[in-house]
């Protein structure tokens, strides 16, 4: 029996409805852009295609190229037919991955001096994907889209992207200056200064309401 499909197969087949693609062109594309959502399919592009030829949903043709030979995956139209099926059902909720979270959750195992660097290490990896985010997009004014058919999707993507990694900058800030006047990780309990925080939060707290829906 073919294995189960997963998110990852489903993002890979997405890349296959908009053009055939060799193993290596998928992965060189996930780079770009998929991995600032799902990371993941990164490590599984290899597998991913073969499986989905394994259920019909795509089709494999081995290519000459020199000396060398490469396989060329294309959708299928039971893929298509799959891909739209699943675009229908409700996705997952959204998973944050953080180690240095993890560190600031545990830090009374280290120092603070531990604890500010993994912070710094944070911010400056989000500011360096922003930067990355925003300037494959600065290069859609002059036309440099691959599929410029596309380019409203991917740039609401974007911002999206964007707007988090400026998000972890500025909490990285508070929180360095939060641990700063820490004068340890160790014990600390409810200070003054957390009690204000929870207190902020108790204000600013407030019903989600559901989307309203664009018709």
């Amino acid at each position: 029996m073919p294995s189960r499909l997963t998110v990852s197969s489903y993002a890979v087949l997405g890349l296959l409805a908009i053009k055939p693609w060799t193993g290596y062109e998928l992965t060189q594309q996930a780079t770009r852009s998929l991995r600032f959502a799902w990371p993941k399919s990164e490590r599984l592009l290899y597998a991913e295609p073969k499986k989905l030829v394994e259920h019909g949903l795509a089709t494999a043709i081995e290519e000459s190229v020199g000396q060398r030979s490469r396989t060329a995956y294309t959708i299928t139209d039971d893929g298509r037919a799959a891909l739209a099926a699943w675009m229908a059902t409700s996705p997952q909720p959204p998973v944050l991955e953080a180690e240095a979270l993890l560190r600031l959750l545990f830090a009374e195992n280290g120092s603070k001096d531990d604890l500010l660097a993994a912070l710094t290490d944070m911010a400056d990896d989000a500011a360096a994907m922003h930067e990355q985010v925003a300037e494959i997009n600065a290069g859609y004014l002059d036309g440099q889209h691959p599929f410029p058919q596309r380019t409203h999707l991917s740039v609401l993507f974007a911002t999206f992207q964007l707007e988090l990694f400026d998000l972890i900058v500025r909490w990285v800030d508070f929180a360095k200056a939060e641990v700063i006047a820490w004068p340890t990780t160790e014990g600390l309990g409810m200070t003054d200064r957390t009690e204000a925080i929870l207190t902020s939060i108790k204000e600013r707290r407030s019903v989600l309401e559901p989307s309203t829906h664009v018709s």
